[in-house]
């Protein structure tokens, strides 16, 4: 495969963590990479001795502007987009009570709203070519709930449902969608990029409180691994037909898996009450 062939990744928040893990592989594979930040600084180690093959651009996801032209100078470089990571994300601990409007509201646009608009912002080329991958970064924390951390799962729902109905949309079109859900692993996430309210009550202590100094302490000591999480998604990516949802991590199969049960007992121990709310004339056939 001449580098010309080699597939195209479009890769957001490559300044640490699993973003910049996954664009130091695919450059290594031989093939090519727009990686991105806000701070374009940060991406000059990454690009350094890839000049032909790598487009390092300062990307902010909540500003549409940057996002059509960096859409626009990816497709100037390198003709297309293959592969589309929306990585870029950050957390926030706040019980509910204590959340802030504007810091909910600021992370939902990066979490979510930037992931959509730039995701429409490279479909109508992956449309036309009837061929993509899109690759949407949720979390453990799209699955399964904490106390702290109830506005963060909200954006990653909210990526996971989305996906989930883009993949139906785009099946017919070629375009697969992968949704990746790390559990814990050593990146930023809970260091430099966590936020916390400034708003603390003490009724939260026993739970959304310790959830924050439980944060803050194992920061660093996760048992992911970013780099091994960066080459499971690459091999997803890669094979013929990757899953819809890819779980990084035992602890995350584990939490998943805890998930499922608790949701299969609740089903099960109401489920005269649930088909019993149907018209009567129905429910003979359950």
């Amino acid at each position: 495969m001449t580098q010309q062939q080699s597939p195209v990744w479009f890769i957001t928040g490559c300044s640490t963590g699993f973003g910049k893990e996954l664009a130091k592989l695919v450059l290594a594979q031989g093939w090519r990479a727009v990686v991105t930040a806000r701070n374009p600084d940060q991406l000059r180690d990454l690009v350094s001795g890839y000049q032909e093959s790598a487009l390092g651009l300062a990307l902010d996801v909540t500003d549409r502007h940057q996002i059509a032209e960096a859409v626009r100078q990816a497709e100037e470089k390198f003709g297309h987009i293959d592969v589309l990571v929306n990585n870029a994300g950050y957390g926030y601990l706040a019980a509910i009570e204590e959340g802030e409007d504007d810091q909910v509201r600021k992370m939902f646009e990066t979490n979510f709203f930037g992931l959509v608009a730039l995701t429409n912002a490279i479909l109508p080329g992956m449309r036309k070519r009837r061929s993509g991958r899109i690759v949407n970064f949720s979390s453990i924390g799209g699955l399964t709930s904490f106390a702290a951390t109830g506005y963060y799962h909200a954006t990653k729902y909210a990526v996971e449902g989305l996906s989930e109905s883009l993949s139906i949309e785009l099946a017919p079109l070629g375009i697969k969608v992968l949704i990746v859900e790390p559990g814990p692993f050593r990146t930023d996430w809970a260091g430099r990029s966590l936020l916390e309210s400034k708003t603390v009550i003490d009724d939260y202590d026993a739970t959304a409180g310790q959830r924050r100094r439980q944060s803050r302490e194992r920061s660093g000591k996760q048992q992911g691994d970013p780099a091994r999480g960066a080459q499971a998604i690459l091999e997803a990516v890669a094979s013929d037909n990757p899953p819809l949802h890819l779980l990084l991590g035992k602890p995350a199969l584990e939490l998943a898996y805890k998930k499922l049960d608790a949701l299969k007992k609740d089903f099960e121990q109401w489920r005269s009450v649930t088909l019993g709310a149907d018209y009567p004339e129905f429910q003979d056939s359950h």
